[in-house]
């Protein structure tokens, strides 16, 4: 494993963030592929109906995923800084606590979760049509948390060390395999939205036992013994301090999503298809922007655990660039061929196509060039163990911004769907500034997370 570390205190800043950021986006696209499977397969084998079940279940699922990644974030700064500072008694112990952390989280998340789909899925005024397969979807889902858990906390200790590509190995493998399995279970053996559920769980196991198995037979530092399952106190604090705020972070940006896609149920059930497929795309739109910053943390971690100020500001700078750059490419790419991507999920429904259309219009525009902002500053404050800031930012995103927006323009001025989408629009913009004052305020250097 060794030889794909990396050591991001040195060489170019632009090439390291490239060469690191690559191998994630693609583990990123690929690892979203799974829930862009389910939904073309079941909307073309299931219809309207399976489509609309998903895009409610894939909320829910998103937000059970935010808390996996968010958690195990802390694990990527706290390993970077250990890194840069060439602690590996610092690595290892960061890693057993990891570990242990995952393992109770998993349990408590799956429960929970098997615990509130049906009342939030009744909130979000799901339509009848959709409800059964919606709930049969996320029990499935639930119940394969733990190797969600288990696999971003491998990845999460193979980014903090520099390693961004044993994991997109594991992730095409199980791809391959969820493709497969999707096309033979939700239509030849007639399992409909439920086989696109097993094969999306079946396929997360298989991407965290590839992992644990990798790093058993490569020597990794870490010897997996039962007694190197312990939680240290000192390093379950910094892991959590940053975990948790991460993972308060992403909830509240997919609860605002889960939100919206209530308000869009409203209006039907085209609409909450199409809306669903849009928010998919821009999705996989965010997706290079998303790698960019997983690399900026990265680097910023390893950075910061070598006392390197300097770099870590230059970092920012050129990831933002890379950023507003590679989004703007990706931006013009997707309102050109707007509604030719639309067909790929429904091809048959014009109501669905002419929504969806719309949704990408107004929903991945300009305003993804202040998203590519707004996470680059929030993938520093993370880096240098100030999650709240990206916490902060959430909220101004979500909170404050696009839920009342939405509300606002959708039924109060009665711009209906259209409003909601403008709403969704507006929702970077004030997260964009504030990252840009904490960056503008020095106030991240004099952070620090572990002793030297």
């Amino acid at each position: 494993m060794k030889k794909n570390q990396q050591d991001l205190t040195v060489g170019s800043i632009a090439e390291k963030l490239i060469k690191f950021s690559i191998p994630l986006f693609i583990a990123n696209l690929l690892q979203s592929f799974y829930s862009l499977v389910d939904m073309l397969v079941v909307g073309r084998v299931v219809g309207k109906s399976g489509l609309a079940a998903v895009s409610n279940a894939s909320m829910i699922s998103f937000i059970i995923t935010s808390i996996c990644i968010g958690i195990t974030m802390g694990g990527t700064v706290l390993i970077a800084q250990y890194k840069g500072a060439n602690d590996e008694v610092g690595q290892k112990e960061t890693m057993g606590t990891l570990f242990s952390i995952s393992t109770i989280a998993s349990v408590i998340v799956t429960l929970t979760g098997l615990l509130v789909y049906k009342p939030v899925f009744g909130l979000l005024n799901v339509p009848d049509g959709a409800m059964q397969d919606a709930c049969e979807y996320m029990e499935i889902i639930c119940a394969g948390t733990f190797f969600v858990f288990g696999y971003n906390a491998v990845c999460s200790i193979m980014k903090g060390f520099g390693d961004s590509k044993s994991s997109m190995y594991f992730v095409v493998v199980a791809t391959v395999i969820n493709v497969i399995l999707d096309l033979i279970l939700v239509g030849p053996l007639g399992f409909g939205t439920k086989g696109a559920a097993y094969a999306t769980v079946f396929s997360q196991a298989v991407s965290f036992i590839l992992s644990i198995l990798y790093l058993r037979r490569n020597s990794f530092i870490f010897d997996f013994t039962f007694k190197s399952f312990k939680i240290n106190m000192d390093k379950a604090f910094p892991i959590l301090k940053i975990g948790m705020p991460t993972a308060i972070q992403m909830v509240i940006v997919n609860m605002s999503y889960l939100l919206i896609t209530g308000m869009l149920n409203n209006f039907g059930i085209s609409v909450a298809a199409a809306s669903g497929i849009g928010l998919k795309v821009s999705t996989f739109a965010g997706m290079p922007c998303w790698a960019i910053g997983q690399a900026i943390t990265a680097m910023v971690g390893q950075n910061m655990g070598a006392k390197n100020i300097g770099r870590v500001k230059k970092t920012t700078i050129v990831g933002l660039r890379l950023n507003l750059m590679i989004t703007l490419l990706v931006v013009i790419l997707v309102q050109l061929f707007a509604e030719p991507i639309i067909r790929i999920f429904n091809p048959a429904s014009v109501d669905v196509v002419r929504d969806g259309v719309l949704y990408l219009r107004i929903c991945c525009s300009i305003n993804s060039l202040l998203y590519a902002t707004m996470y680059t500053f929030d993938s520093l404050a993370i880096g240098v163990g100030s999650a709240n800031i990206a916490m902060l930012n959430a909220l101004l995103d979500a909170v404050v911004v696009r839920l009342p927006m939405s509300w606002f323009l959708a039924f109060f001025l009665s711009y209906g769907f259209a409003g909601i989408y403008i709403g969704e629009a507006m929702s970077p913009v004030l997260p964009a500034i504030t990252g840009l004052v904490y960056f503008k305020s020095k106030a991240w250097q004099s952070r620090q997370m572990i002793e030297i």
